[in-house]
């Protein structure tokens, strides 16, 4: 049983005055974070990259489809794996909704895997997605932007992930036990799934050249994953003590 703190309505009221204060300035600082997001350098984009879509082969800029911003949101989902990161898919359970808004105000919304692209389109219809997904197989978009590494990579522990190198669960070895469970959750193992990491980039197209604007890892993408903004606002937060999510379609097959 939990056993928190009571008190009246005016405890209560007095506390919740002191809680919309320090809101309001997490409010004023995301706002602030958000002007430098949009105040960073772009990069030019010089490498020819390819994708396979459901509308066939395409490069970076054809991801944009009569936009000037794109958003790539990098699904783990490696060649071998048999089904998607539980965690991405979570996430991904938001973007049906959003994606249709964002690409009427000039923002095309793509997840992108190495998977192949059949592997992709079999696991959206099991889920009921309509959101584009394009497969990277082959290239390398992935590895560029810091969210898939190589074996030797991996073994020479020279992996750098959220801008910098190691201290993160997913580089241990051995792989921490929740890392494990959901490799194998995935149709693979521990070293396999340690080798295709999130993120999210961002990029602009401008007189037919891309830019590179923005990318977030980790713990970057907490904000993207609704579950967790309706939790932090529930008396028991997150209430985390292991891999509690499932994929939508799993929950009550325990």
């Amino acid at each position: 049983m939990t056993h928190h703190p009571t008190g009246t309505r005016e405890d209560w009221l007095k506390a919740r005055l002191d809680l919309l204060a320090a809101e309001k300035e997490l409010t004023r600082r995301g706002d602030e974070l958000a002007r430098r997001r949009q105040a960073m350098p772009w990069v030019r984009v010089e490498k020819d990259y390819r994708f396979e879509t459901e509308d066939g082969a395409a490069s970076l800029p054809d991801l944009f489809r009569g936009c000037s911003q794109l958003i790539v949101y990098h699904f783990m989902f490696g060649p071998d794996w048999s089904a998607g990161c539980p965690s991405c898919s979570a996430i991904a359970d938001g973007f049906n909704g959003i994606a249709v808004h964002l690409a009427n105000h000039d923002v095309m919304l793509w997840a992108v895997s190495l998977a192949p692209l059949a592997k992709l389109q079999a696991y959206r219809k099991r889920l009921g997605w309509s959101f584009p997904w394009a497969s990277s197989a082959g290239g390398d978009f992935n590895f560029d932007f810091n969210v898939a590494f190589t074996e030797e990579q991996q073994s020479g522990g020279t992996i750098e992930y959220n801008f910098r190198r190691g201290g993160h669960a997913m580089d241990l070895d051995p792989a921490p036990e929740p890392i494990a469970e959901v490799a194998a959750y995935c149709g693979t193992d521990a070293p396999a799934y340690n080798r295709d990491r999130p993120g999210m980039s961002v990029f602009a197209l401008q007189d037919g050249v891309v830019h590179h604007t923005y990318s977030a890892y980790a713990r970057g993408l907490d904000s993207l994953w609704g579950g967790y903004q309706w939790l932090d606002r529930t008396p028991k937060g997150r209430n985390e003590t292991g891999i509690w999510w499932r994929r939508r379609d799993e929950y009550g097959n325990d």
